[in-house]
């Protein structure tokens, strides 16, 4: 198994894969274990993003992707040739009116 580098113990986690730069799954757990299909979705989604310039310099690419559904959400970091999504639980707060 290799090392998740603590993504396994995010709070409120409902789970987890890491998977290297080509979308092979390294490790998984929760309701991610051993989701292939979710893992491909993941791989294409980085490889478009990565494409979408950011700014005009060229150099700033995105760090943090958010996929929100109503109850849930992927959260997806790239660092060190290695894809992170977690999943966790989505309670969008009200609005504050004053």
């Amino acid at each position: 198994m290799t090392n998740v580098l603590g993504v396994d113990k995010i709070q409120d986690s409902l789970g987890y894969l890491v998977l290297t730069d080509d979308g092979a799954v390294l490790s998984s757990g929760g309701e991610l274990q051993n989701a292939e299909s979710i893992a491909e979705k993941m791989t294409k989604l980085v490889y478009t993003a990565s494409k979408i310039q950011v700014t005009s310099d060229k150099r700033e690419v995105f760090k943090r992707i958010s996929v929100i559904w109503d109850s849930f959400m992927y959260v997806v970091t790239v660092a060190n040739h290695r894809i992170y999504v977690c999943k966790r639980p989505y309670m969008p707060q009200e609005p504050v009116v004053t």
